[in-house]
């Protein structure tokens, strides 16, 4: 079982599914609320425990009701929050979405404490591969990859600037293609693999900028995407820890996120291994058929 390491986000997610969502200074009424556990590192690492990884969160939550709610799946689905803190101070973070009946949404994120995890508490647990994303402090993944030597996958959303030092040291960095238009050229500075993803028209994977694979998405009915590229990075990293070829580890990718399309909320829609491995040998199988046809 590969051990995984996640140094980021943990919020509360108020989620209100909206007719359609609004443009610029209008009012949507009639919309239904539901709150979910959430944070891009809470649904990254519940979604590797999920795929069958042993998972260690590193975050920072408030010292409020919130922050039980927040974490109350990733304790009951088996991830180890011992290096989880309460800042005494700061709320939990709060996530505000807006789903549309076609699945898109709108995000705003209250960071809270996240922006506090200045500190990476304690001693770290061994393991096979760290994950990170943008939503805690760049200071605290850099320490925490101090000493470290496994898989570093650095997802770099939201958008914003990084550390030249964190994109050198990545062995895989993830995009989706806004934030890959976003940083452009930059995305060369990683001399490990880069994905990016495409919502419904799947994913590509490249290396020192020559494609080494492109995926399509499986077709799923999608209710809401929150979530699905954690799900997908989440997915990667395990693929590839495990020792997947690429092309292998992408498809398996991209059959996690679509799954997580699936149900509402982020942490809720999160697939297990079995659900993915059957979507994956699905698509396989409509694949080879469609193959079979074009040459008959």
């Amino acid at each position: 079982m590969s051990r995984i390491l996640v140094i980021g986000s943990v919020n509360l997610d108020v989620t209100a599914s909206v007719s359609r969502l609004p443009v610029a200074g209008e009012t949507v009424t009639g919309a239904a609320l539901s709150r979910y556990p959430g944070g891009k590192g809470a649904n990254q690492s519940l979604a590797a425990r999920r795929l069958g990884a042993e998972v260690s969160l590193v975050a920072s939550v408030g010292s409020d009701a919130t922050a039980d709610e927040a974490l109350a799946l990733l304790r009951a689905g088996g991830v180890d929050l011992s290096h989880c803190v309460a800042h005494p101070t700061a709320a939990t973070g709060t996530a505000l979405i807006c789903v549309a009946p076609s699945g898109e949404n709108h995000i705003v994120v209250a960071p809270g404490a996240n922006a506090e995890l200045n500190r990476v508490p304690g001693a770290l647990p061994p393991a096979d591969a760290m994950i990170a994303q943008l939503e805690v402090p760049q200071a605290a993944i850099a320490r925490a990859l101090q000493g470290f030597d496994g898989l570093f996958c650095m997802n770099l959303a939201p958008a914003r600037d990084v550390d030249d030092a964190l994109l050198e040291r990545a062995d895989l960095v993830v995009v989706n293609e806004t934030e890959a238009a976003w940083y452009g050229s930059r995305l060369g500075r990683c001399g490990g693999y880069v994905a990016t993803t495409f919502g419904a028209d799947g994913a590509a994977l490249r290396r020192g900028g020559e494609m080494i694979a492109r995926v399509g998405s499986p077709h799923v009915d999608v209710v809401d995407t929150t979530g699905a590229g954690d799900t997908f990075t989440a997915a990667l990293t395990v693929g590839l820890v495990e020792g997947m070829p690429p092309a292998e580890a992408l498809a398996f990718a991209c059959a996690a996120g679509a799954l997580a399309t699936t149900r509402p909320g982020a942490q809720p829609s999160l697939p297990g291994r079995a659900d993915v491995e059957a979507l994956v040998a699905d698509q396989s199988r409509w694949n080879d058929a469609g193959s079979n046809s074009a040459t008959e």
